[in-house]
């Protein structure tokens, strides 16, 4: 099992599943919603494909080159100091504690896929209480969710490369893009309210566009692709021979980015329909918007919420079965113990560190579980999200660029992509990427 390899098609559904998340539902309209629409998705796409597409291909050399685990690949590739490289490897734990509240917010989604099944709440200020309830006073409901999608995950995880994450990828996200095309098509058939939602996504408005939006669709380019955690090199490392990196890359960002749109296109459209607020963010654009537009449509409204809620299931289980992966696979390799025995390792971890984020929110334990004054889970959010990501992806952006022998990338891309982009390529790694990647963190620490 340990020398498993993927497909070509596993490779980019898995990578692809690991990028789509729950971002792609609220965290990309939102964005869109805030910042004029269809000047931002432009923006998005000119930063994802000059800066982000060159960063991703640096940490996917890191896995293919060294076939091993982060940590290891990093050791076996570093020309001197090697202990001191492979250090950096260990930001992979920034996806096991990722892992912990992301498996949390599933949690919220198959409760309310449950509530699916009942009459939806029309009213705001109900669907609000609905939400709430669900956070702070609903603890039984919190856990149960959470722990159904915590044994879902590792179950997918302990089967391996191939009969689990692979398999799960080649049918859930197929199923989440037949799930979102349905939607989408019911959408249409809204008519004025498609309408609008697609010239607000489509048609320019560059005067929204600000220095500070600039630095927001960077970071969505960047950390949307699940950079700086150990995902790229960890999967890269299992891919097959003779895979055509720049193609299944491109593949990876372009299934990325059409199934943000398609989830854009869906929210705004029941958002414009029902003269909703379209700069409305967060989860709450997800549990609480959009349900009470649900509602409005009666019985059609269940089935749209249950589709919807399902297709969210799925983008989010294959993301958080990509978090546990780097480091179950680096504890394998590294001390020779079955993969189930390193799953009960870090589920153990991870399972605690969840119920520390549930009763973070928990209004009768929310003082206990804080650190500085947050709650556990919005603690765990802001070190992962705003430092270890960015210091993950800065770190192994210039190993690869200022360490990694320049002649050695050349072979590894340069049939796939040709001497001068090569260059251009190597170029924009070394002296720009790292910029961008540095000024997202300068923006998202003082941001907050």
């Amino acid at each position: 099992m340990i020398n498993e390899k993927f497909s070509k098609i596993g490779f980019v559904l898995a990578m692809a599943g690991s990028a789509v998340g729950l971002g792609n539902a609220w965290k990309f309209p939102t964005m869109v919603g805030n910042n004029g629409g269809s000047a931002f998705i432009i923006l998005y796409l000119l930063l994802t494909f000059a800066i982000a597409f060159v960063a991703f291909l640096a940490e996917l050399s890191i896995g293919k080159l060294g076939e091993s685990d982060v940590v290891s690949s990093i050791y076996k590739l570093a020309p001197k100091h090697k202990k001191a490289w492979s250090f950096s490897g260990f930001f992979m734990i920034g996806a096991i504690l990722i892992a912990s509240f992301y498996m949390v917010v599933i949690g919220w989604i198959l409760k309310y896929i449950y509530l699916g099944f009942s009459p939806l709440l029309s009213n705001q200020e109900e669907a609000v209480q609905q939400f709430n309830t669900l956070l702070s006073n609903d603890l039984s409901s919190a856990i149960v969710c959470f722990s159904l999608v915590f044994l879902m995950v590792f179950f997918a995880v302990s089967k391996g490369v191939k009969s689990g994450i692979e398999k799960l990828n080649i049918w859930m996200m197929p199923g989440l893009f037949i799930l979102l095309i349905c939607i989408l098509f019911y959408a249409i058939s809204m008519g004025d309210g498609f309408v609008k939602a697609a010239k607000f996504l489509f048609v320019p408005n560059f005067s929204a566009i600000t220095p500070d939006v600039i630095l927001q669709a960077l970071g969505l380019a960047f950390f949307s692709l699940s950079m700086g955690v150990g995902v790229i090199p960890t999967y890269a490392a299992n891919l097959p021979e003779q895979t055509n990196l720049i193609k299944s890359t491109l593949s990876i960002i372009f299934i990325n980015i059409l199934i943000g749109i398609m989830m854009g296109l869906v929210v705004f459209t029941f958002i414009f329909a029902y003269g909703a607020d379209s700069t409305a963010s967060g989860p709450g654009l997800i549990f609480i918007s959009l349900v009470t537009l649900f509602a409005k449509l009666g019985i059609v409204g269940n089935v749209m919420a249950i589709a919807f809620f399902v297709s969210l299931l799925f983008a989010g289980v294959t993301s958080a079965v990509s978090m546990i992966e780097p480091f179950a696979y680096y504890l394998v390799r590294k001390f020779e113990i079955s993969r189930k025995m390193a799953l009960v390792y870090i589920g153990i971890f991870v399972y605690i560190l969840g119920l520390f984020c549930i009763f973070s929110y928990y209004a009768q334990t929310a003082n206990i579980f804080s650190i500085f004054g947050k709650p556990v889970f919005d603690a765990l959010d802001f070190l992962t999200s705003n430092i270890m990501m960015p210091i993950g992806a800065i770190i192994f952006s210039f190993f690869v660029g200022y360490k990694l022998k320049k002649e050695s990338l050349y072979l590894l891309f340069g049939e796939f992509m040709g001497k001068v982009f090569f260059e251009i390529w190597y170029f924009t790694l070394r002296y720009i990427v790292l910029i961008a990647i540095c000024a997202i963190m300068i923006y998202q620490i003082v941001g907050e």
